[in-house]
């Protein structure tokens, strides 16, 4: 646990980059060595991001400048479309470390995917294969030759660990979700979309039934599983909340559903349950947790989730993967103790 290894985060002035470099600069066995940006290079780290000034003394680098000789792993936190240019460059360049590339471009499992998804032909089709899907709830632990993972988006997230425990059942169910998100997640770029006056209390849905993370999620839990998104924007900075409505076959007790989410993530320290209510917002801002909880009724079962989609979303989720390449636990540098409270502890609602 004394060990440091050296990371490099490249593109690191937007909000999950911001996140990305308190998670490091704080982490017990990461420094953050390096940090680029195109827009900010030479300035202080503090220019992007104004809450750091007096905390993290580092400045920008040009990305096109970067020596990566004594960086043990790096982070990349490019808008998608350019997570497919800057691997490439990075292999090519003989850098063998760990790689966790936050942008969309190696989530999918296969190019044509990606261009029906982000109407983008995808640059390094030959890499896709190599990459694991980073869910760690789901996917770890990685293969020890493990060195590429792609992180998963925030919706994404949200929606295939609500979904997975219900998924291992076998069942072909159909699962309707409404999901919404803070304006963080529309990026740093201001847009009309998230304009304060617009977005300040307003709720609009957008990319109804076409959200570009539906994919993600199908490939997780399984064709058996129709799913039905509506992504909503909500007048809130930052953190998702999400409902999903299922029909089961049959009449489920809520014992049982509790038993199927407890076993699926025994294991899990960022993903904490409560069997008979739905979790709020506010607790889980700020933190590296998924909330879930559910209520039954007959065959009626709701399954609610809530997470913060600059940390659980990405910047955190990004940091557990790296703690499982670099060996270390899980949870280093996200929670006060890496031997965190068991997840699959239900919290029981009192009604």
């Amino acid at each position: 646990m004394s060990m440091s290894h050296s990371i490099a985060l490249l593109h690191g002035a937007g909000y999950v980059g911001g996140e990305l470099v308190k998670l490091l600069h704080s982490h017990p066995n990461l420094d953050l060595a390096a940090i680029t940006s195109r827009t900010y290079a030479g300035e202080p780290v503090y220019q992007a991001h104004p809450a750091l000034r007096g905390q993290v003394n580092l400045s920008f680098s040009d990305p096109t400048d970067l020596d990566l000789s004594d960086v043990d792993a790096v982070v990349v936190a490019a808008e998608h479309g350019r997570g497919m240019h800057l691997v490439p460059q990075l292999l090519a360049s003989g850098f063998a470390g760990p790689i966790v590339d936050l942008s969309a471009d190696f989530r999918l499992s296969s190019p044509a995917m990606y261009t029906e998804w982000y109407e983008e032909t995808h640059v390094a089709p030959d890499l896709i294969d190599a990459f694991v899907y980073g869910l760690p709830e789901l996917n770890a632990p990685y293969a020890s030759e493990t060195k590429l993972i792609a992180n998963p988006g925030c919706y994404a997230t949200g929606l295939a660990l609500a979904l997975a425990p219900l998924a291992a059942q076998n069942v072909k169910l159909s699962a309707h979700v409404t999901a919404c998100t803070g304006a963080s997640g529309s990026g740093a770029s201001p847009s009309a979309a998230t304009h304060f006056p617009d977005r300040d209390g307003n709720v609009r849905a957008y990319s109804v039934l076409s959200h570009r993370h539906t994919a993600e999620v199908q490939q997780s839990v399984g064709e058996h599983i129709d799913l039905s998104f509506v992504p909503v924007s909500g007048p809130w900075t930052r953190g998702i909340w999400g409902t999903i409505h299922l029909s089961w076959p049959a009449a489920t007790a809520e014992a049982e559903v509790s038993e199927w989410f407890a076993a699926a993530y025994a294991d899990a320290p960022c993903v904490r349950l409560s069997a008979g209510s739905l979790p709020e917002l506010r607790p889980v801002v700020g933190t590296p947790f998924m909330d879930i909880g559910w209520h039954v009724l007959g065959e009626k079962l709701v399954v609610g989730f809530a997470l913060d989609n600059l940390l659980k979303g990405a910047a955190s989720q990004a940091i557990q993967n790296l703690n499982l390449l670099l060996g270390l636990p899980e949870t280093a540098g996200l929670l006060a103790s890496p031997s965190a409270m068991p997840s699959h502890k239900l919290a029981v609602s009192a009604g």
